[in-house]
This record gives structure tokens, sequence and C-alpha cells, in this order.
């Protein structure tokens, strides 16, 4: 039970974070090209490239620490941190088709997805 208020506190902080950084950057470089979830992506993914990278050298963090950051902040600030990590994985597991699926397939019925749901809506809309 604790895990989930850990990811849950996390992804508050995480969710603050990336409202703030939609702000910042609709100032600083407007919104005609969605310049913010382009940042947003980046960042995520760097950062958790990061703690991956560090929680692969410490021999002692605890789980909570590990949800709070990477499904809970970052999970909150960005999920495209947690693709990128998943993808990298799959190609340094040698797994090179599995990862180019993966790649693929999450863009593909992401956006799929989406359509589908504007379709719905536009549908019982009308």
């Amino acid at each position: 039970m604790m895990g989930y208020l850990v990811v849950f506190v996390g992804a508050g902080v995480g969710g603050a974070i990336r409202h703030g950084m939609n702000i910042w950057v609709a100032r600083h470089m407007g919104t005609h090209f969605p310049w913010h979830t382009f940042l947003i992506n980046i960042s995520g993914s760097l950062v958790m490239g990061l703690v991956a990278g560090w929680f692969v050298h410490r021999s002692d963090p605890t789980d909570h620490i590990r949800l709070f950051l990477t499904t809970g902040i970052l999970g909150g600030y960005t999920t495209f941190s947690a693709y990128s990590l998943d993808a990298v994985l799959l190609w340094e597991r040698q797994e090179p088709l599995l990862a180019a699926l993966y790649v693929g397939g999450s863009v593909a019925g992401a956006i799929a997805g989406l359509v589908f749901g504007l379709w719905i809506v536009r549908t019982m809309m009308a």
C-alpha cells in the first residue's frame, strides 16, 4: 500500500513540474510548435537515464525511492521517459526487432488510439 502512496505523491510533484514547464516554454518559445511536449519528453528521458544508471551502480536503493523517482515524479512529468527506457533495454538485450516493433507500435498505436477516441466522441456529439 505504501508503494501506491509513494507513486501518488511523486506523480503529483512530476505533474506540477510539467505544468510549470508548459507555462515557461509557452512564454519563451510560443505555442505554434509543441515545444513543451518535445522538451519535456527529451528532458524526462535524460533524467530517466541518469536515474536508471544511478540505480544500476548503487547496491541499496529501496523500492520506494525507485518508485518515487521513476514511476512517480518522472511518470507524472512524462511517460515518454519510461517508453525510452523500455526501448533501450530491449536494444541492449540484443532484441533489435522487438525494440523496433515496440517503438513503432507504440507511436502508431498511440496515434491510432487518439484518432479513434476523437472519432467516438465526435460521432456521439453529432
